[in-house]
């Protein structure tokens, strides 16, 4: 039957690897179930990605035009600039246009999923039959908070209020018809309210998202409706289409399987001599401490957290960035030598998590983290540093699965005391007892192969029940 035929799938992320690796997740599942995957990016960010099987998924290699404005040639992903010129990566990846309809005209795929920033992309597809989605990395409270497309690209209406200053974000809004606490730290939406407004790219980032959102035939997200059904239902109301949740996207894998095929030997010995430190600490008595690629700490920042974990005494193994290990305090390596360790390189956070020593994560809450972290039931404790990392810890905290550091509600600072009393309290004192027994309880929601199989096959027949008509896509071939 032509319902079973396997489909042609492009996605199209956007360049940030918080974004770029849910997307190969998704690809590389998609794939394995048969189906043929076009992943679209650009030639540096592909060689970056981790590798595949050959032959699983078809990278196609998208050249970023460069713009001025942007530090290097080779500035193909966030991680790669600062933060006030991604507006520039932001114009290049714009340039990509021509790019994607060339490739959309000759291969024809069934559906393109794409992210919030080439809010372009659904108009240029629809014209040549061929479907689309809006795939969010982004979780359902997040963009449920976020509002409904008109309210998105700054459009007044009855209904809703037009937000327009930091302080309207920081209480849930009239739209959210159940109660909750989520809503934004002052501090947290003045570290992303430029965002709201356009920037040098001649689009905001709202706007990109409430468009994208809009144009699509259908929204797929990360998550799943065990884990947060009112908001799934709230955002069918708000966008009035189908939304579907794809699952939580856990790395696949066996935590257990340390030398990969395609793993080289330096990665191997790398592990191997992290491993060494792990094993000589006692079962659960470990904080894993990572930041993510994305938020660069301060130096005030990178001092409280070092003084705190001191402070904690607990022993830690902190993946740090080489370029903020050089603002370390003086002497703080030697003092803490054998109960703590600061990578100051790659580090494979999975393995990492998974190994018994470890207890606890100290972390940003980006999602992938956190979905990593309940995959192997590791306490956590939260420090939100930008974009959707505040709502997050919002719904972390309301769930009793996470415990953020106190900080000012100005300017986001914390003290040593606030990050060894939290580290503490989460780790083993029985005040902390809450979550760690939450996140082993809701553990299964995040790990459990077969649930998020089924939200995969869900989002799969949708996509093969609503593809193209084969007489629609012989006429877009002419």
């Amino acid at each position: 039957m032509a319902e079973n035929r396997k489909l042609h799938i492009a996605l199209f992320p956007w360049l940030a690897f918080g974004h770029m690796i849910p997307y190969l997740e998704f690809a590389k599942l998609m794939a394995q179930k048969g189906h043929r995957i076009s992943f679209l990016c650009t030639p540096r960010n592909i060689n970056r990605l981790p590798k595949l099987p050959p032959n699983l998924i078809n990278f196609v290699s998208l050249p970023l035009p460069h713009v001025e404005g942007l530090p290097a040639e080779d500035a193909e992903a966030t991680v790669d600039v600062p933060y006030d010129k991604i507006q520039y990566l932001k114009k290049a990846y714009d340039g990509l246009q021509e790019s994607v309809t060339l490739f959309l005209q000759s291969s024809n795929p069934d559906w393109i999923l794409y992210d919030f920033a080439p809010y372009w992309v659904a108009p240029i597809a629809s014209r040549m039959g061929i479907k689309t989605s809006f795939f969010s990395v982004y979780t359902a409270p997040a963009l449920g908070f976020m509002g409904p497309p008109s309210v998105l690209k700054g459009e007044s209406s009855v209904n809703y209020e037009i937000r327009t200053k930091p302080e309207d974000y920081t209480v849930p809004p009239k739209w959210i018809d159940f109660p909750t606490t989520v809503a934004f730290r002052y501090f947290e939406i003045k570290r992303i309210f430029d965002s709201m407004s356009p920037n040098d790219s001649g689009v905001s980032d709202v706007c990109r998202t409430g468009a994208g959102i809009e144009s699509c035939d259908v929204v797929a997200i990360r998550g799943c409706i065990d884990f947060e059904p009112e908001w799934f239902r709230l955002l069918r109301d708000l966008y009035n289409k189908p939304v579907l949740p794809i699952g939580q996207l856990p790395p696949a894998g066996d935590q257990n399987d340390h030398n990969r095929d395609d793993e080289t030997e330096t990665e191997t010995m790398t592990w191997l001599t992290m491993k060494s430190w792990l094993d000589k600490h006692e079962k659960g008595t470990v904080v894993y401490v990572a930041f993510g690629t994305e938020a660069k700490l301060g130096r005030e920042e990178v001092t409280e957290i070092a003084v705190g974990l001191e402070k904690s005494q607990l022993p830690f193994f902190w993946v740090l960035r080489l370029t903020q290990a050089a603002i370390l305090p003086e002497g703080f390596e030697e003092r803490i030598e054998g109960r703590g360790v600061v990578w100051k390189t790659w580090a494979p956070q999975l393995k990492i998590l998974a190994h018994e020593s470890v207890r606890g994560h100290f972390t940003h809450s980006g999602w992938s983290s956190v979905v990593e972290s309940l995959r192997f039931k590791r306490a956590l404790i939260l420090l939100p540093l930008i974009a959707d990392q505040g709502i997050n810890a919002r719904i972390l905290e309301e769930k009793k699965m996470g415990y953020s550091v106190p900080r000012d509600e100005r300017d986001g600072s914390f003290t040593s005391n606030a990050v060894a009393e939290s580290l503490r309290l989460v780790m083993v004192e029985d005040e902390g007892n809450i979550y760690r027994h939450k996140v082993k309880e809701m553990s299964g929601l995040f790990a459990d192969r077969d649930r998020q199989d089924r939200y995969l096959d869900n989002f799969l027949d949708y996509l093969k029940s609503h593809k193209t008509s084969e007489l629609s896509t012989e006429q877009r071939r002419k």
